[in-house]
């Protein structure tokens, strides 16, 4: 693994910030939160058999309820809308609904 300049830290860590930012714009609302509830999207390389180079992480966290953790096999840029639906019916089963 080779070495990366400040520069390119801090443009990488500004994209991810961006994603990040997009991401919750898409899932908020997918998910039905309220401004009581909070969410965190990190993206994690994943080194595992078959799992793809990068996974993002879906913390949802609602007011009262034990926090869910859900998973998109891609890289933080690549969750679109659909996933953002997907991802909310995932969180739906695992809440009983």
């Amino acid at each position: 693994m080779g070495f990366i300049s400040l520069k390119d830290w801090r443009a990488r860590s500004a994209g991810l910030a961006q994603a990040a930012s997009r991401a919750k714009a898409l899932l908020r609302p997918a998910l039905a939160l309220s401004e009581a509830d909070a969410l965190s999207v990190n993206e994690i390389a994943c080194t595992d058999p078959g799992c793809p180079d990068f996974e993002t992480v879906v913390l949802v966290m609602r007011a009262g309820e034990p926090t869910r953790a859900l998973r998109f096999r891609g890289p933080l840029d690549a969750l679109d809308e659909a996933a953002a639906r997907l991802l909310a019916q995932e969180e739906a089963r695992l809440r009983g609904l």
